[in-house]
């Protein structure tokens, strides 16, 4: 609780709304979004044409 209403000061509302992965995803225990590499964009790319 503390996390999320003291130090992501999030509502109650929306504290209470949230699942457990999604608290932990704010919280950062997923890690650092990264980027696609320009093989990933290529791979995606050639499977979705449109």
């Amino acid at each position: 609780m503390t996390l999320g209403l003291s130090r992501l000061r999030l509502s109650p509302d929306v504290f209470w709304g949230l699942s457990l992965p999604e608290l932990a995803a704010m919280a950062g225990a997923f890690g650092e979004p990264t980027g696609l590499s320009r093989r990933e964009v290529e791979t995606l790319m050639q499977k979705f044409p449109d």
